[in-house]
């Protein structure tokens, strides 16, 4: 191939030129492979082209203004639509013999990105489907960056809520949670319990492997602890073996506090499950209930109570459970 001819050759681009009459569309595929594109589909209609971008997108769209039952006009708002459904740009360009400013307008108006009159003269068919393909290709990587970065910045928020441990929500994930929870009960009234569940060691003799294996007794507690509450309760992991409780009550006369006895019942039930046998463990859990018509407290408020519940339960025998 001739080397100046190479340089001159178009980027390649997906072209549909949509026309209902046969010669028309067939003239038009002749020009645009004649000006060397070489991937030109056709359709008869608005309907077919239509059904043509669903099972392949293109670059650029050349309709006919005028045609039975769709005309170019609402072709090009009906693409808009998929466009905007699929996440992707087509550039469209409709050619008519009309040569109004009106029809101009109204043509930009509908979504159209360019506008011939007929006849169509080669070099300016070249000059309009090149600038075509050159915005259809810079806003579909416009969306492409956008989306990655909008996923990448999703993931970071993913990580910076998770334990990345036990997958479990975090401390700041749990402030979130709290801080709108708080906000919600002042607005609409209900309620909230906040309640933190300690994983303590017991006697050597009764958890030897539990040094060895405090990865698999982690990973089971917290497994064990989000089956123990309602799927809408937050589970949060909120220190080294510490986790955090969090449910909102709709009705606060429903609130049954000896539900963190039946909780602590499960989560001990024949020890935690690990590669060595089952693990058995001590667990405390200090609960906090707060309801709208109390004072507002803060976020740091809660937790120091909450934690203060915590404390007095380790120091407890039996029933390791403090609710106020």
């Amino acid at each position: 191939m001739d080397p100046q001819r190479e340089l001159q050759m178009p980027p390649p681009l997906s072209i549909l030129v949509v026309d209902d009459m046969q010669y028309s569309r067939t003239v038009l595929k002749n020009t645009l492979e004649r000006i060397g594109y070489d991937d030109v589909r056709l359709a008869g209609s608005a309907a077919e082209a239509l059904d043509a971008l669903t099972l392949r997108r293109a670059d650029v769209v050349i309709a006919d203004w005028v045609m039975p039952e769709m005309n170019g006009l609402e072709l090009a708002a009906a693409i808009r639509r998929q466009d905007e459904e699929a996440g992707r740009y087509t550039s469209i360009i409709l050619f008519t013999s009309k040569d109004e400013d009106k029809a101009m307008l109204q043509a930009f108006h509908e979504g159209a990105d360019d506008f011939l009159t007929k006849p169509i003269q080669d070099v300016q068919l070249a000059a309009r489907i090149y600038a075509a393909g050159r915005i259809a290709m810079l806003q579909n990587r416009l969306m492409e960056t956008s989306a990655a970065l909008e996923t990448a910045n999703r993931l970071l928020e993913h990580q910076s809520t998770t334990d990345l441990i036990t997958g479990l929500a975090n401390q700041r994930a749990l402030n979130q949670r709290l801080e709108a929870l708080v906000l919600e009960t002042q607005a609409r009234g209900g309620g909230f319990c906040l309640a933190l569940v300690s994983l303590d060691q017991q006697d050597e003799a009764q958890v030897s492997p539990f040094e060895d294996l405090s990865s698999e007794v982690l990973l089971g507690f917290a497994k064990r602890l989000r089956l123990a509450v309602r799927p809408t309760d937050l589970v949060a992991r909120v220190g080294e073996e510490e986790f955090a409780l969090l449910m909102h009550v709709h009705s606060p006369r429903d609130f049954n506090r000896d539900l963190f006895k039946r909780v602590l019942t499960s989560i001990t039930r024949d020890g935690i499950q690990t590669s060595e046998g089952a693990v058995p463990v001590l667990v405390s859990i200090g609960a906090h209930f707060h309801q709208s018509d109390q004072p507002l407290m803060t976020i740091r408020e809660l937790m120091k109570q909450t934690r203060s519940n915590l404390d007095q339960a380790r120091g407890q025998s039996g029933t390791r459970v403090v609710v106020t």
